[in-house]
């Protein structure tokens, strides 16, 4: 009896929103393609790249333009910024070699950095795209993707440029029994970079979107400040371990 009196009740009910428009399109996987031939590319990635390079290349303009022996101001940024990345690639690659890697680390830590910061200080919502919106392209599974690949490149590259065939006997050191598993390890480092990254900057904007819908004054701020340190760590994880993985592979053993 109860039953069939709370049945009409309900049916009369408006139904619920979705959580896409609670949230007012904050589901992930929503895209602006270009298509190129049979190819669908993420045009909102390429554009957030384009401007966020543009930036970078201005900033590093600007601060060598008029070079001084006592730097200041962006000179002095830029030449700390370069100090910390020598620093970083001579310590985990080796002085050797360090300074042939130096110019590939830190170009992806810059990039990286700028994405992160990028997706957290810049109002993309304010340009509207026919579909899906700006953000930060290392919120994208296919550019955390391509960059661990190029990483992976990178170190075969340098141990096989620097060894020659001598390489491969990583693969059997101490013994041919780690064979597989130094196999299985190169498949999993670019899965643990690209994840990494990927999962961190998109986890921290969907965060900060959704406390901006649900308390938009004063409790987001604590989160975007902690969403911009924890981005520049990620910036630093990402080139550190790029850099380790090339030292390991041009180390020599009797070095």
């Amino acid at each position: 009896m109860l039953l069939q009196t709370l049945l009409p009740l309900a049916e009369a009910l408006p139904a619920p929103q979705s959580m896409a428009e609670e949230t007012h399109g904050l589901e992930v996987g929503q895209h602006f393609y270009w298509h190129l031939g049979p190819l669908n590319l993420h045009g909102q990635i390429f554009l957030s790249s384009w401007i966020l390079i543009g930036a970078l290349l201005v900033m590093v303009i600007a601060g060598t333009r008029q070079m001084k022996r006592k730097p200041l101001g962006l000179q002095n940024l830029l030449e700390f910024l370069w100090d910390y990345i020598r620093n970083l690639s001579r310590e985990q690659i080796g002085e050797a070699a360090y300074r042939d890697w130096m110019p590939f680390i830190g170009t992806l830590f810059l990039f990286i950095f700028f994405c992160n910061w990028g997706g957290a200080l810049v109002p993309w919502r304010l340009v509207r795209l026919p579909s899906g919106e700006l953000g930060a392209p290392t919120a994208d599974i296919n550019t955390t993707v391509a960059m661990a690949l190029l990483v992976s490149l990178a170190y075969f590259y340098a141990g096989l440029s620097r060894k020659g065939l001598r390489y491969f006997e990583y693969y059997v050191e101490p013994t041919p029994i780690m064979l597989p598993f130094k196999i299985v390890e190169d498949f999993t480092k670019p899965l643990s970079l690209s994840f990494r990254l990927f999962g961190n900057i998109l986890a921290d904007e969907l965060t900060v979107s959704v406390l901006v819908l649900l308390v938009p004054l004063f409790v987001p701020l604590p989160m975007m400040l902690l969403g911009l340190f924890t981005s520049a760590i990620q910036a630093l994880i990402f080139a550190t371990l790029a850099a380790y993985y090339i030292g390991e592979a041009v180390h020599e053993e009797h070095a």
